[in-house]
């Protein structure tokens, strides 16, 4: 099989607050679809609740073979795919992973819009984020690993110190 019949991730956008629906819709479809979600303590007027969100608002991502491109357009919720002059952008199964593996080991991390001026690559050789690629920057004495997803414009950052100190742990 060519490595263009073989599936591939992509970015989807989804309608504002609808990511858990396309998600269920997408998976009922058979199509793999994976949507990073995180715990959020949420204060309400009369009780707190934890609830989970997505990593990234407005966004899942499916991993398709080029015949199953319109079918994600059935599930009700998905707005476009991620794209760059008219051509969905996939995404590297890295990045998917090194998400994936930052979101299930629950390291804490922030997402922030890609703006961050490019630092040192980096591989990591040890723990349960081993082998993960990203850029490290000295930043007020704390050491940073960003984890870029491709064409979506965010990254994942996790502070080294704290991920040394949860792999320890």
């Amino acid at each position: 099989m060519e490595k263009q019949q073989q599936s591939r991730w992509y970015a989807l956008y989804t309608r504002s607050r609808a990511e858990k629906k396309v998600y269920t819709q997408l998976k009922e479809m058979g199509i793999e679809v994976y949507l990073p979600l995180r715990r959020e303590l949420r204060q309400w007027s009369d009780r707190k609740k934890w609830i989970e969100v997505p990593v990234i608002s407005s966004y899942v991502f499916v991993n398709i073979i080029p015949r199953q491109y319109r079918d994600v357009f059935n599930a009700n919720g998905v707005v476009a795919y991620v794209s760059h002059k008219g051509q969905a952008v996939p995404i590297p199964d890295h990045e998917i992973e090194a998400m994936r593996r930052t979101v299930e080991n629950q390291f804490n991390f922030s997402v922030e819009a890609e703006c961050l001026r490019k630092g040192e690559k980096v591989t990591i050789s040890s723990g349960p984020l081993k082998g993960i690629e990203g850029e490290v920057e000295e930043v007020q004495g704390s050491k940073k690993l960003y984890i870029r997803i491709s064409h979506i414009g965010y990254m994942l950052v996790l502070n080294m110190d704290e991920v040394i100190k949860q792999t320890n742990e």
